[in-house]
């Protein structure tokens, strides 16, 4: 199991409600703990602000390597959004194609309508493809993904006009 295959582990479990979850492979062990209280932000005075920083669930990586992940995750796209736009996110970790094959057409272009069940990506997650199909009906305004990019749980992946 690789450093980016951990952090990407840390992150589901974050945003999950396991509380804890133990890997053994090939003599490594990794054991991963939710928090038991979750963190509350202070407003304070003016005179003191309290700084508080973001720590990793907590990872403990055995016998050789301790692995520890980034205290902050990578900042997502901040575009601006109109009210009236619908976002198709990922609903896994992996890999995104425009298009069943390299050299073949994209299954959506800007501008092409979607229907619920319409194909609109594919996203490899382990040596599987998943095609990703759209529950919205509508036309496609925006892509936000470069193909062939790495993308996260629940990440923005094409804007929709209803």
């Amino acid at each position: 199991m690789d450093f980016k295959q951990i952090q990407e582990l840390i992150k589901m479990i974050n945003k999950s409600n396991i509380g804890e979850v133990t890997i053994e492979e090939k003599g490594f062990k990794l054991t991963i703990k939710q928090k038991e209280e979750p963190v509350q932000n202070v407003i304070a005075a003016p005179v003191h602000t309290p700084m508080m920083t973001a720590m990793p669930q907590g990872a403990a990586a055995q016998p050789a390597a301790q692995a520890t992940a980034p205290a902050a995750d990578k900042a997502k796209a901040a575009d601006a959004v109109a009210d009236n736009l619908i976002t198709i996110k990922s609903p896994m970790i992996g890999t995104f194609y425009r298009s069943s094959a390299p050299g073949k057409p994209a299954f959506v272009e800007i501008g092409d309508d979607v229907t619920p069940g319409k194909a609109v990506c594919i996203i490899e997650a382990m040596k599987l493809f998943n095609e990703i199909e759209s529950e919205v009906k509508g036309r496609i305004v925006k892509v936000l993904v470069e193909d062939a990019s790495p993308v996260e749980y629940d990440q923005p992946l094409f804007l929709v006009e209803p």
